[in-house]
């Protein structure tokens, strides 16, 4: 491997851990929020993202609990999407990069993608069908604005691992006939 491609990899390994440690900031500050807003609701206006859902939560506890669930089961996603990216950069070999481990790797990162655009997409409908009954959540679309790039890369990155596996297939019946 040429020197420029491993520098660009191990660059694009120290992205994946800053965007790791970014959304594992982010999921803690929403749960954070969460706490707060169940036992000290005054004080919601300074933490992070200021996510003030408290009329929400007077009117409907149930939606209240609903749309918190999807906002911190997504961002939590993003966080492990993310730390599933790390984790097959650093145990990858570059000069074999067809094993069974990143086969199943780039497989999980598939689900977890896509489970992501799903899970956002649904919510997505939720909210705006609470907004028809009067609930009129605030800044919620920042959180399940991109499930339609979710769901695309997901696939995408499900088609990537189908090849992978094919590959490894096809490598063991070589090494096999050698």
């Amino acid at each position: 491997m040429s020197k420029t491609n491993n520098f660009v990899f191990w660059g694009l390994y120290v992205i994946a851990w800053l965007i790791f440690v970014g959304l594992s900031i982010e999921a803690g500050g929403l749960i954070v929020n969460f706490f707060f807003s169940l036992y000290n609701p005054e004080f919601i206006q300074n933490l992070y993202q200021k996510l003030d859902l408290m009329e929400m939560y007077q009117n409907s506890k149930l939606a209240f609990f609903g749309v918190y669930s999807f906002i911190l089961i997504i961002s939590i996603l993003k966080a492990v999407l993310f730390y599933a990216v790390i984790h097959l950069m650093h145990k990858m070999d570059l000069s074999k990069p067809f094993n069974t481990f990143v086969a199943k790797q780039i497989l999980l990162i598939s689900y977890f993608t896509l489970s992501i655009g799903v899970l956002s997409h649904i919510a997505r409908q939720i909210v705006k069908s609470l907004m028809h009954h009067g609930f009129v959540p605030d800044n919620l679309n920042q959180f399940w604005a991109d499930s339609g790039a979710f769901i695309l890369m997901g696939g995408v990155i499900y088609i990537i691992a189908i090849i992978f596996k094919k590959g490894i297939d096809i490598q063991n019946e070589n090494d096999l006939t050698v």
